[in-house]
């Protein structure tokens, strides 16, 4: 089996149905598949790189510069997901690097993960693990640069889990972060700035999620690639 095809194939099935959901879909393929993608999808769907390196060459065998991403035809890099945190040990010194690069060197837009541990979140440290991760990217983000960066608020225990973090619960964080963004830019950016949800989210539970003032979108792990994917892109209708 051509694993690239199916992959693709079972995306852009869900993908073209997606064309009237209002909202900005990006979709981030392993890097080995960001051109055949970009070949392949719909007119209306961006595409990111699911990770980089904060240099454009030099001996860093493996890795993958924002500059082979743009070249391969994509506009977005995530950074920071709890994956590459947790199992790679990338910490907030690491991703203020990353995210200077590309913002500063690059057009590419950041979708910037922060989330807390399921341990973090019992003993009451959400909002100060939340605060922190944000605020090494701020220092790193021009005032002139927020419309080329999204937050994606990922609690850690609820991703891949099957556990999710309640409506309220989500909007808890989403709204604290927006005023902590404010308080370290300004109120017109925290207003404006994309802060979206990723943590299990599926066709069940994203109407709900949807509905709260500060979630502006999700960062969908393995629902993206079932047919409900239809229908969480369409569930802010």
């Amino acid at each position: 089996m051509n694993y690239s095809k199916a992959v693709l194939d079972k995306v852009n099935d869900a993908l073209g149905k997606t064309a009237d959901a209002n909202a900005d879909i990006v979709c981030a393929p392993p890097s080995l598949f960001i051109k055949d993608f970009v070949a392949s999808k719909p007119a209306h769907v961006q595409v990111a790189a699911q990770n980089c390196y904060y240099a454009k060459e030099g001996a860093f065998t493996g890795e993958i510069s924002p500059e082979m991403i743009k070249e391969a035809g994509a506009q977005w890099v995530i950074l920071g997901h709890s994956e590459r945190r947790t199992l790679f040990h990338e910490d907030d010194e690491f991703l203020k690097k990353k995210i200077d690069y590309v913002l500063n060197k690059t057009d590419l837009g950041v979708i910037a993960c922060i989330g807390e541990t399921l341990e973090e979140r019992e003993s009451g440290k959400t909002n100060e693990v939340v605060e922190r991760q944000v605020k090494a990217y701020q220092e790193k983000i021009g005032n002139d640069q927020y419309d080329r960066v999204v937050i994606a608020y990922e609690p850690v225990w609820a991703i891949g889990t099957g556990k999710v973090a309640t409506p309220q619960q989500a909007q808890e964080v989403h709204a604290h972060l927006r005023q902590f963004i404010a308080k370290n830019a300004n109120a017109e950016i925290a207003a404006k700035v994309r802060i979206i949800y990723g943590g299990s989210v599926t066709g069940a539970n994203c109407k709900e999620l949807a509905q709260q003032g500060d979630i502006d979108g999700f960062l969908v792990g393995g629902a993206s690639l079932k047919p409900e994917f239809e229908q969480i892109c369409k569930s802010r209708q």
